[in-house]
């Protein structure tokens, strides 16, 4: 452990770790019991389950670190989440160089949907992440997906936003402040997700 001089420490200390913790713990305590919320995080799960099994495939997106939650939730199902098993087809939107290609010659609202215009199939299921459910770029790659009939499942924030009344299936966080309280259950419910698509996936043989 780095020892640090205690001089050194006290002058540094500024105590702000109990009111986040505080405020998870809040957000937590309200959907623990939330059924309707449970229930939106487990239907993601079944939707995301049945589209593996009919070989279609996952793509997620985001901006920022609902980027990095979008890459993490596309390498925690092909890649592994707790234990050994198929690699299930999922990719984020997250290649530098589409995204400054794109950005360059379309503009930065339409650096998803492009590539959902490119990679998106009937059925695919786009994973939509925006804490604010108001981002222009993940709003388009909405529409573009639409017109490639493929399902839209949103994980946002607030009021949901435009994102809520656009995606076929929505998980909201139930937090109206800064977005880093919503990205931490985000990142939860990913995880819940691809537990439950393990689990269903596993109870076919697959």
């Amino acid at each position: 452990m780095l020892k640090i001089p205690l001089t050194l420490r006290m002058m540094h200390k500024i105590p702000t770790a109990r009111s986040h913790f505080k405020e998870t713990f809040s957000i937590l305590n309200k959907v623990i019991d939330h059924e309707e919320f449970l229930d939106s995080v487990d239907m993601a799960s079944s939707i995301i389950a049945a589209t593996i099994e009919k070989g279609k495939k996952i793509i997620s997106c985001g901006n920022g670190g609902s980027m990095c939650d979008a890459m993490h939730f596309a390498e925690e199902l092909s890649g592994k989440y707790r234990e050994d098993r198929p690699a299930y087809p999922a990719m984020s939107l997250s290649d530098p160089a589409a995204l400054t290609c794109i950005g360059n010659d379309y503009g930065f609202e339409n650096v998803f949907s492009r590539q959902i215009e490119a990679l998106g199939n009937d059925f695919d299921v786009l994973i939509a992440i925006s804490t604010s459910g108001n981002s222009s770029n993940i709003l388009n790659a909405v529409d573009a997906a639409k017109k490639k009939d493929m399902i839209v499942i949103a994980l946002t924030g607030n009021d949901g936003g435009k994102l809520a009344s656009a995606c076929d299936h929505e998980i909201r966080i139930p937090w109206d402040g800064y977005s880093d309280r919503i990205q931490e259950m985000h990142i939860m419910c990913i995880h819940a997700i691809v537990s439950g698509v393990e689990s269903q996936l596993k109870a076919k043989g697959l």
